[in-house]
Parts: C-alpha cells; sequence; structure tokens
C-alpha cells in the first residue's frame, strides 16, 4: 500500500469511533468545528501526499549515505518503531517551541473541543515548514525511506484514539503508553498543563526528560491555545500564525531579533489584527503564551 494511503484506509475505523463518540458525547461536537476538522485533514494529507511525491527521491539519495544497511525483520521494526517514537517527541517539543514549527502545528491545538475528530485537526504547511526532516536520521542510519514514512503514519493513527475527553486512566498502561489522560493534558490551555506531554506513543520520553505531568482533578482543563483566535475559516486557521511571524519577523530591529522572533518561543496573533476573530479561543483564561521579543 502507497504510504500515503495508510492513513486513508484507516478512516473507516475511525468514523465509527467518531459516531459512536457522537451517539453517546452529542454536546462535545458542533457541526462547523467537526467539518473543518475534516477538511483540515484533507488538505494536511493531500500536501503530505505532493510532498512524498516530490521529496521521496531526496530520501533515496541520502540512503546511498546510510550508515548501515538495515534489512526488514521484526527486530528492525520493534528499533524502528522506537526510534521514530523519540524522534517525534523531539519534533512535538520543537513545535510548541520554536515560532517557525508553531506555525503550522498550532492548527491542531487551534479548537476549544475535545474530540475524536480534533486528530483530524492538522495543517497542510507541516511539510513546508520541514516536519520531514525529523525522521531524516532513521534514513541515515539505514532504514527504507518507505518504511520510515509508513511507520510515522502508524504513530499519528494511534494517537487518533487519544484525542478523547470520555476514556478514564487505563492502569497500567498509563506508566508506558500516551493515553486520552495524558493527552487530554496536552491539548490544555492551563497554565499548569501548558506545553506537556509530548508523547506519540509512549509516555516515557515526558518522563526521561521533565516534559511529564499528571492530571489533577482540582483543575478543569480549558481547550484551545493562548490569546486571541484566528478568524473562523480554513484560510486564517491554517496560516494566520504564519503571517503573524513573517510580520514580527519584518517589524524586529536587527538581525537577532529577527531571527529570534522567527526561532524562539511562539508568540501569540496580534489582537488587533484582521487574521483575528473578535473572540479568543480561551476565554476563560486571563493569560497569554509568551511573548517573543519582536
Amino acid at each position: 500500500m502507497p504510504v500515503e494511503l495508510i492513513l486513508l484506509a484507516l478512516s473507516p475505523i475511525f468514523l465509527v469511533c467518531i459516531a459512536l463518540e457522537y451517539y453517546f458525547h452529542p454536546t462535545d461536537y458542533a457541526l462547523k468545528d467537526s467539518m473543518q476538522n475534516t477538511l483540515l485533514a484533507l488538505l494536511h494529507q493531500a500536501s503530505d501526499a505532493i510532498a512524498l511525491i516530490l521529496l521521496m527521491p531526496l530520501f533515496y539519495w541520502l540512503a546511498q549515505f546510510a550508515l548501515f544497511n538495515i534489512p526488514l525483520s521484526p527486530e528492525s521494526l520493534l528499533i524502528g518503531f522506537l526510534l521514530q517514537d523519540f524522534l517525534y517527541y523531539w519534533f512535538h517539543r520543537a513545535s510548541h517551541n520554536i515560532h517557525w514549527l508553531w506555525c503550522a502545528h498550532v492548527v491542531h491545538h487551534s479548537s476549544v473541543r475535545m474530540n475524536f475528530t480534533t486528530a483530524f485537526r492538522q495543517s497542510l504547511l507541516y511539510p513546508v515548514l520541514g516536519m520531514w526532516l525529523f525522521w531524516l536520521p532513521m534514513i541515515l542510519l539505514g532504514f527504507d525511506p518507505k518504511l520510515v514514512f509508513a511507520i510515522v503514519a502508524i504513530n499519528l493513527a494511534f494517537q487518533f484514539f487519544v484525542h478523547t475527553k470520555h476514556i478514564g486512566k487505563l492502569g497500567w498502561l498509563e506508566h508506558l503508553f500516551n493515553t486520552p489522560t495524558h493527552h487530554r493534558i496536552h491539548h490544555a490551555s492551563n497554565d499548569h498543563y501548558l506545553d506537556k506531554n509530548y508523547a506519540g506513543v509512549l509516555i516515557i520520553w515526558d518522563k526521561l526528560f521533565g516534559t511529564y505531568v499528571e492530571e489533577d482533578a482540582n483543575i478543569t482543563i480549558e481547550y484551545g491555545i493562548k490569546g486571541p483566535a484566528p478568524r473562523d475559516n480554513l484560510i486564517a486557521i491554517n496560516f494566520a500564525q504564519l503571517r503573524h511571524m513573517l510580520k514580527s519577523v519584518r517589524h524586529a530591529h536587527g538581525l537577532k531579533a529577527k531571527i529570534q522572533a522567527m526561532f524562539g518561543y511562539p508568540s501569540t496573533l496580534d489582537s488587533t489584527s484582521t487574521e483575528t476573530s473578535s473572540i479568543e479561543f480561551t476565554l476563560t483564561s486571563p493569560h497569554s503564551r509568551e511573548e517573543t521579543n519582536d
């Protein structure tokens, strides 16, 4: 099966989960939000497919310089899965802490709702801004490029199932795997939870690198992003943060400030911009995501 079709092939399973969640918890859903999430997923899949077609020759060219020739086997699959999940953790962490990458990842966090369709809410900018760069170490080690991107797709497919409010703690699995409990916290805009639990499949990376936090029963999770929302249309959802970053770079004085605006910690959208809505996603939160000095 072509790598770019793996997630589409799994879509019937995803749709059954969405239908069941909607049946039992209809108030978690809003038609416009769910439709936007679905359309964002299709745009993301299209941009990823185009990127793979264009970049696969580069990946195979790089593969000739690989340190090893790693054959396909159960052992190599396990090692590949662990390595990709480790690299995903660092991609995800970087996406929250580097403005350039946040311009894509912000899309995933920009809904105030948490349901299975939230997993679909992805940016078409991921291949443009360089998500694929994080998988190059696997290719340079000796994993076949198509296998690498198949593992990436399977990792992302697993993550669909952690986007729900209605699965509680899962016993011993909580100690090893990313679960809905862990990932709900990741989507929170509460200061206590901000920039925590970056795991893809295994939560062990957060525990090893100091970004793990437990759910606090005394804190009501507020979903969404800090600061003003982009306008409620697909163009603004995809591009408002990128335009904001480029504007910050343009207005920054000096090379150091421009680099900081582009690669420093993300800043919130300008509330006076025509790109933003008149409301904020985090209506109940008085705090803003830390501003960069631009």
